[in-house]
């Protein structure tokens, strides 16, 4: 969602050419700026889809992970690896799913030092619902075709990879 004034010019742009001027070579300043406020963004429009199903994208990623997995249930440990998350928020994220009565807490059958987390019906309804308003507004990624999204989501993945976030070769 762009801001209710939008300016009447590009100040990233202004700012890649003030860079060029008085510091040095500003494309690479120039993406990671556009990359920051397109994530600005899309968070404010993915927010907004879900914040009538009472889910923060977090929440929303939790419950899609679970209705991703066979039994619709994953350890914690699991969910935080997946998640790319620390514990803590792991934690947290679970807390306010339980709570509303989205996801159910156990002990691991065979490992008393896990716990696993289940996806509730009212859970799997939710991220239904809420699936639907965040697909209705393409995850907030406007003015791209269905090619340049391909190229978008291909060099992001680009960067991902070359920062360690996963080993994968393709």
């Amino acid at each position: 969602m762009a801001s209710h004034h939008p300016l009447p010019f590009d100040p990233i742009d202004r700012a890649a050419q003030l860079w060029q001027e008085r510091i040095g070579p500003a494309a690479t300043m120039a993406a990671v700026t556009n990359i920051m406020r397109v994530q600005q963004i899309l968070q404010s429009s993915v927010d907004a889809a879900l914040r009538p199903h009472g889910l923060t994208f977090a929440r929303y990623e939790a419950l899609v992970l679970l209705v991703f997995s066979r039994q619709g249930s994953l350890p914690m440990n699991v969910m935080g690896q997946r998640l790319q998350l620390h514990p803590t928020s792991v934690t947290n994220i679970v807390d306010r799913l339980q709570a509303d009565h989205l996801v159910e807490r156990n002990g691991h059958p065979t490992d008393r030092r896990t716990t696993v987390v289940t996806i509730t019906e009212a859970g799997r309804q939710r991220q239904k619902a809420a699936t639907v308003a965040i697909t209705d507004i393409d995850f907030g990624l406007i003015g791209l075709d269905d090619t340049q999204t391909v190229q978008l989501t291909a060099l992001l993945t680009q960067v991902r990879r070359a920062a360690g976030d996963f080993n994968q070769s393709s």
